[in-house]
């Protein structure tokens, strides 16, 4: 169509603008002037944009409004940036317009940064032109601002194709039927749809989309690709073993040398290419990797050109405020900027200017982005894009090569639209009812109608729609899904729904599809940050498993709401960890492209490469020798016709399957899940397989008897039984969790958020896991069925992966098996890949860095920093605080005279006038104070970075020698003397009068770069540097004793939220918190009994009881059903050993228990013996020989030749003074010297005994005291160098964190702890400081210096309010459970009878009964004496001997015979009727009771 159609306006702007119109305008103009709706292709720079828009605009300035007053034409930009982007560059057409006669046109932009009065200008006087997102224009349909588009002549939707393929395109699909279903509702007519695409294949799936199967829809596909200037670039000789550059950078202050990574020859090469255009963007595939990039550039650039602190690059990704992304693109553009990094938030269409060069860091994953991409410069009709590929890694080289070279020949990979999306549905339908009248309520056959119209639903069926609708109308039963609120009314016999009160809110504010994604932190047990998981991956985690993240290996010990804790298992094999985010797999149409392109290239030689896939020499070079190492190592290169199957042993010798293949991540996955099913189900073992885009690993631990025969039939699944094997695997697994719990916030069941906040995605994790629980039993439930059906179509390829197996069994592709001593490259590959995605962004592994860190002993504050969630730990108020105190804002630290206002210059620096009013009282006039100050020479004006600011006189020769500012004349000659190091001086005083800043603070308060000056005082340690400031997006400096400063005041900021509870409480909060009868009946559950050992044993570590009280009173009461035997088979196992700490009379002993492996970091128990060290022969003799090794009783009698009963005493001699132990436990049960008698008897028995002299071993066994190798202790305290005594104090202090849950002084004692609470008390403090626990006054009455793990807080308020109800409980009185006569002081009873020889002590065999957590009654040792603790007519005593006669009876190991009664005898005490009647039997002079 000839411009000439066009009104007079438009066609002088348009002849006077541009030379003619672009093939993609001539040829779309006729096609929208015909009315039809118009789906528009054509590359990048080709015009499409005023294709569509200039036949609207000058239909609106030659067309009055004729029916309405509202918006005429909406145009929806998937991304807010390229929103602005059309809104800028429409003014000039518009401009153009207005000044060739035509009338005003008024446009709009509506997004979700649009404040409040700008959308309700909207609403009052409606636009001509509306620019807005998916998701605003679904907000306005839904609100009432729906009204100002009744009117609408046309919609635009820009880049269409970038949600056509995603359920953000099924929202906008329904969104568009519902403007439709308006505009026709009021005109009788539909607007008219006009779709802007990049090249799609196929169009005609985008354009179905677009207008639904009801409609038709005009292509205008110009189809001509854009001329490409592309090169792939390796800056390194070898990508195998990258060689670090001469100038390491190092990529965290402190931290290690960069090692094995192409990223430093990559940061000098980029920056040489930036240097070399005007403007460059540089795409990354994650925002981390976009701030890490460009902040590496900076610094680089900073160190070439000296002093130059001129900012080269930054960051543009999605998480940016609207504001900073328009500063960032306009610097751009207005060339000031010549780089930015940017994520996929630069991809489309967006006009960025001038663009000379495009560099991709790492493949684009497809040839659509790859374009998209690259498409971004040389962004105007008939420009050449120039593009740069940076490769990460050998896997990702072999990808780039093949992405290249499709992007030349513009195979993009198909569009496919999904379909029957149901979370989505049920969001629309909850807006649709809550936008329908309240005196109309919505019919059912028209929403059926609505919906189906589109090509996302078209195909929906009634009984579908139904099912959702009863979701929403809540017909589940309301006990199952407790969680499930309705959102609507369904009035089936009117074949009506409305909208429940709080509909509309909840479907405002939950718009949308993008969902919650989660990373669960991974932190030490101390708060210390190792790095980050994938809530897949925790999804599916256990407490014990082992996982390696960089180069270390972690075992998870707790999984809590939002972060996994850790401890390093060094040297153990672990699982690879998997971080998916939203990340895409390869299409399996790129993946047979990749195989194709290996399996010829292996036998190319270098130049080929080069002159045919825009390779340089050595990406080309390192290709082929990647290539042919695999083949060297696999026989053939794993391509489109050949499938390697490979074994390798691990580091461990456990066996590693790796099915490598070119078919993408999405076949894989599937892959993944049913090989595991069928390893599983045939030999029992647990594959843990791992999947990315080439391929899959699987671990098979104990798999020694697979025959190398049976490897194939592993993974060679039959095609019919896949689907099965698939869906029965997928409802476990990680991934039907996540996105179940996204489709169900999408679906408005858990909403993501409500009026005024959002819910934590902890709390929705946990809601959709109970509600995920109860709708598996609906197989009909619709975000069940919506999962299942995602998983399997949009995230899952299984019909590709069915073909392959096909394949496969026909032998049209091969299926090599081979095993390898080591991992070939392409399985290491495979494995870096996982770790590369989060781990190698930046230099160097953090986490490989941090493990080796953690294992010094660091100073507190840098350990601090080590933190990143610290933003978290410093409280606002307390920050502001602090600033305000330093800057002298404060009322009590503001100036009152003239005096005190030079010491706020000189301790602040300059000011400008209104500043300095701000730091003066109230009511004085600070330009006065200043003139008195300047004719006295004590304050001068001198202009700093364009404006005039006031400075201490005496700080002029600072402010010349590092700023360059000129002081005035007349100054005495002292001070203007040479300052060294000004800019430092200044520098540091800018960071202790200020909190955390960023180097843009300083920059632009000075007007220079002063990062030298910051890097000067950080290399000196006065300055830190870290994520510190609460709110903040970047890293910023500190001054540490400001950052000190700022930490305490937080600290005192949350101990005032902290009451203090009644001594009681204590008491009743200690058996719950230590896990006391837990396990008694069916709590046991599955659980088996040494594994409740072991956890019950946790927080007991290093803790002296006598040796019979562990196994009848302490272990038994946290075990359930305990068995001697479960302490036995650890023992045996090595992992649990006892220490023996004083003797108990003749016959007894405490002992100490420990996990081995923590032995030698808590360090002996205590308190030590106090008895003389034994010195006597026998106890060299045995030192000596023990020191060779351990050994058996026997062999000591042998070796030593001495008497038995003399070893057994000297033995134990050592046991009790803590130098010798055993590695069984049954020498503790033995009674002590009775080795003597059980020999004399043997040798009676022999003697009564005919036959031979072996006849008499027979069923003689082996006694209890002969059992296990004895062996001294020395070794398990001792780590191989000089004790670290601190690093044992901060142990002691976290294990008695995690047994009393609160800390006080009195426990420390009670334990007998070295050095007392003094000792303890530094490293406690430095774990309220690391976040790990809180210091204030938890219960009244105990020392002031309390401390407690977060947890516990919440639990002792908990026990407060029923500790008075608390039911009566029975506890050994050396139980560390129960707190009387430690933490607390047995009570006093007024009035005690004469007879009372003495109180309540915590002696072994004694027990004490607690009611309402006080204690009522105290058992004597030996069960022959009573006490009572409160008087005879307290209601709780009754109670108290009814829980004590339970006690008894219910284990045979007690028994009571009572004597005497609090020191009369029972025979006649008032108590002896309460006493039989609660179960007591009476005798001549005593009361009994037992089992």
């Amino acid at each position: 169509m000839p411009i000439s159609a066009f009104s007079q306006a438009t066609r002088e702007w348009f002849t006077r603008t541009f030379e003619a119109p672009t093939p993609a305008q001539a040829q779309a103009w006729p096609a929208i002037a015909s009315g039809d709706h118009v789906l528009i292709s054509a590359p990048t720079g080709s015009g499409k944009t005023l294709a569509a828009f200039l036949w609207s605009l000058d239909r609106l300035a030659t067309s009055p409004r004729t029916d309405g007053d509202g918006v005429r034409v909406v145009y929806v930009s998937p991304l807010k940036a390229l929103g602005y982007d059309i809104e800028r560059n429409l003014r000039a057409p518009l401009a153009g317009l207005v000044a060739h006669g035509a009338p005003e046109i008024r446009v709009a932009l509506r997004t979700g940064d649009t404040p409040q009065r700008e959308r309700a200008a909207i609403r009052r006087n409606p636009p001509d032109i509306l620019i807005t997102t998916p998701e605003s224009l679904y907000l306005m349909l839904t609100s009432q601002a729906r009204e100002v588009l009744r009117d609408v002549e046309a919609v635009i939707i820009d880049e269409i194709h970038a949600v056509a393929s995603t359920k953000r395109g099924a929202h906008l699909a329904l969104t568009l039927e519902r403007l439709s279903a308006q505009v026709r509702d009021e005109h009788d007519r539909e607007p008219q749809r006009i779709g802007l695409s990049a090249t799609q294949n196929p169009l005609s799936e985008v354009a179905r989309f677009m207008v639904g199967p009801r409609r038709t829809c005009t292509i205008v596909d110009v189809g001509a690709r854009k001329e490409l200037d592309l090169r792939i670039q390796v800056p390194v000789e070898s990508m195998a073993d990258p060689e670090p550059p001469e100038d390491e950078l190092d990529p965290v202050p402190g931290g290690g040398p960069t090692r094995a990574s192409i990223w430093p020859a990559m940061y000098p090469r980029i920056l040489e290419l930036v240097r070399a255009h005007r403007s460059t963007i540089v795409f990354v595939n994650a925002r981390r990797a976009a701030e890490r990039l460009a902040m590496r550039l900076n610094e680089l650039a900073a160190e070439e050109d000296g002093d130059d602190g001129k900012v080269i690059a930054r960051a543009h990704h999605g998480s940016l405020a609207r504001e900073e992304r328009l500063a960032v693109e306009e610097e751009l553009k207005s060339g000031r900027l010549p780089c930015l990094v940017a994520t996929s938030s630069l991809e489309l269409g967006i006009d960025m200017g001038a663009v000379d060069l495009v560099i991709q860091v790492e493949s684009p994953k497809s040839v659509a982005r790859g374009l998209q991409r690259i498409g971004r410069a040389g962004h105007g009709v008939g420009d050449v894009s120039r593009g740069r590929i940076f490769p990460k890694f050998r896997a990702d080289l072999l990808e780039c090569a093949v992405v290249v070279k499709l992007m030349r020949e513009g195979r993009i990979e198909p569009t496919v639209v999904p379909r029957n999306a149901l979370d989505v549905l049920c969001q629309q339908i909850v807006a649709i009812a809550a936008s329908a009248e309240d005196d109309e309520p919505l019919r059912v056959d028209d929403l059926y109608d609505l919906v189906t119209r589109t090509y996302s639903y078209a195909d929906l069926s009634r009984e579908l729609l139904e099912n959702v609708l009863d979701m929403l109308d809540g017909r589940y039963p309301s006990e199952a899904f407790a969680e499930l609120r309705p959102r609507i009314v369904w009035d089936r016999a009117a074949g009506t729904i409305r909208a429940r009160k709080g509909a509309r809110r909840l479907a405002v504010t939950n718009a949308g599809t993008i969902p919650d994604r989660g990373l669960y932190q991974v932190v030490l047990p101390d708060g210390r940050r190792v790095g980050e998981l994938d809530e897949e991956m925790v999804y599916e985690a256990r407490p014990g498993q082992v996982f390696l993240l960089g180069a270390s290996s972690w075992r998870i010990e707790d999984i809590e709401r939002d972060r996994v804790i850790v401890t390093p298992a060094p040297g153990v094999p672990g699982a690879v960890p998997f971080w998916r985010g939203d990340t895409v797999g390869r299409p399996k149409e790129l993946g047979r492209e990749i195989g194709a392109f290996a399996r010829w290239a292996v036998d190319q030689d270098e130049n080929t490469l080069v002159e045919r896939y825009d390779l340089d020499p050595s990406a080309a070079r390192n290709l082929i020798e990647f290539l042919r190492e695999q083949q060297a190592a696999t026989r053939v290169v794993p391509s489109d016709r050949a499938i390697v199957v490979e074994r390798f042993r691990d580091e461990i010798g456990d066996w590693r399957l790796a099915v490598l293949s070119p078919y993408g991540g999405r076949v894989h996955a599937a892959w993944a899940l049913a090989a595991s099913a069928k390893i599983r189900d045939e030999l029992g073992l647990e594959a843990d397989a791992i999947w990315s885009d080439d391929g899959i690993v699987m671990h098979l631990p104990d798999a020694d008897a697979i025959n190398a025969a049976e490897v194939a039939d592993l993974v060679l699944i039959d095609p019919d039984e896949l689907e099965d094997l698939v869906v029965a695997e997928l409802g476990g697994s990680a991934l039907f969790g996540a996105r179940f719990r996204e489709n169900a916030g999408r679906a408005l069941l858990i909403p993501r958020a409500r009026p005024g906040r959002r819910t934590p995605l902890w709390q929705q994790r946990l809601k959709a896991q109970s509600l995920l629980e109860v709708a598996r039993e609906f197989r009909d439930f619709p975000i069940v069925l919506e999962t299942y059906r995602e998983c399997l179509r949009d995230v899952l390829d299984v019909p590709g992966l069915r073909d392959l197996l096909a394949a496969l069994h026909r032998r049209d592709i091969s299926l090599v098996e081979v095993e390898t001593p080591t991992a070939s490259p392409f399985a290491s590959s495979l494995l870096f890949d996982y770790v590369a995605t989060y781990m190698y962004e930046g230099d160097t592994p953090n986490a490989e860095r941090r493990a080796a860190a953690l294992s010094l002993d660091r100073d507190l504050l840098r350990e601090l920093l080590g933190q990143d969630e610290l933003r978290d730990l410093l409280d606002a108020d307390a920050l502001q605080m602090v600033e305000d105190d330093l800057q002298h804002r404060s009322p009590r630290t503001r100036a009152a005279d003239r005096d005190q206002l030079v010491d706020v210059l000189r301790r602040v620096g300059d000011l400008t006038l209104t500043e300095v009013r701000e730091r003066v009282v109230e009511g004085v006039d600070a330009e006065a104070l200043l003139a008195r100050l300047a004719d006295e020479r004590r304050a001068v004006a001198v202009r700093i970075a364009g404006e005039e600011r006031w400075i201490a006189a005496d700080d002029s020769a600072l402010y010349r020698d590092a700023l360059g500012a000129n002081p005035p004349s007349g100054l005495p000659a002292a001070f203007l003397d040479p300052v060294e190091d000004a800019a430092e001086r200044l520098v540091a005083r800018w960071a202790r009068t200020h909190g955390p800043f960023t180097t843009g603070e300083l920059r632009e308060r000075y007007g220079i770069d002063l990062t030298p000056a910051l890097k000067a005082l950080e290399a000196d340690g006065r300055l830190v540097r870290g994520e510190l400031r609460p709110g903040g997006t970047e890293r910023e400096w500190c001054d540490p004793d400001v950052l000190r400063r700022i930490r305490r005041a937080s600290l005192a900021a949350l101990r005032k939220e902290i009451e203090a509870t009644e001594q009681r409480t204590l008491a009743a909060f200690l058996p719950s918190w230590q896990g006391v009868d837990r396990w008694t009946g069916a709590a046991a559950g599955p659980v088996p009994g040494p594994d409740r050992l072991r956890e019950a044993l946790v927080p007991l570590q290093g803790l002296a009881l006598p040796a019979d009280v562990w196994e009848r009173d302490v272990l038994p009461r946290r075990c359930g059903d305990y068995s001697p035997t479960w302490m036995d088979q650890l023992c045996a196992a090595g992992e649990v050993v006892w220490v023996g700490s004083g003797a108990l009379g003749r016959g007894s002993g405490r002992v100490a228990l420990y996990f081995r492996e923590d032995a030698w970091t808590i360090g002996p128990p205590w308190p030590r013996p106090t008895a003389e060290r034994p010195s006597e022969p026998e106890h060299e003799a045995l030192r000596r020989m023990l020191a060779e090794g351990p050994a058996f009783f026997g062999d000591l009698q042998a070796e030593l030749g001495i008497e038995p009963a003399e070893l057994q005493e000297a033995l134990w001699d050592l046991v009790w003074a803590g130098e010798v132990t055993n590695d069984a436990f049954a020498p503790l049960r033995a009674p002590r010297l009775t080795l003597a008698r059980t020999r004399a008897a043997d040798l009676a028995r022999r003697r009564r005994r005919a036959g031979t002299r072996f006849s008499a071993r027979r069923g003689a066994g082996s006694a209890p005291h002969l059992q296990g190798r004895w062996s001294l202790t020395a070794p398990l305290f001792d780590s191989g160098g000089e004790v670290d005594e601190a690093g044992r104090r901060r142990a002691v202090a976290e294990l008695l964190l995690e047994r009393y849950g609160v800390l006080t002084r009195e426990h420390v004692i009670a334990e007998g702890v070295p050095g007392g609470f003094a000792a303890l008390y530094p490293e406690l403090s430095n774990l309220e400081t690391l976040g790990v626990c809180r210091r204030g006054y938890f219960v009244e009455g105990l020392g002031g210096a309390q401390f407690a793990l977060p947890g516990a807080v919440e639990r002792l308020r908990a026990a407060a309010e029923h500790a008075e109800e608390a039911e009566p409980i029975v506890l050994a009185a050396t139980d560390p459970a129960q707190a009387y006569g430690a933490a607390l002081p047995w009570p006093v009873r007024d009035g005690d009878p004469a007879g009372r020889r003495r109180g309540p002590a915590r002696a072994a065999g004694a027990y004490v009964v607690l009611a309402g957590a006080e204690p009522v009654l105290y058992v004597e040792r030996g069960g022959r004496a009573l006490l009572t603790l409160v008087d005879r007519d307290d209601p709780r005593l009754r109670p108290a001997l009814e829980a004590l006669a339970a006690f008894v009876t219910a284990d045979g190991r007690h028994k009571l015979a009572l004597e005497r009664v609090d020191g009369e005898p029972v025979i006649g005490c008032e108590l002896e009727e309460l006493l039989i009647e609660v179960g007591f039997r009476a005798g001549p002079r005593k009361l009994t009771l037992s089992a």
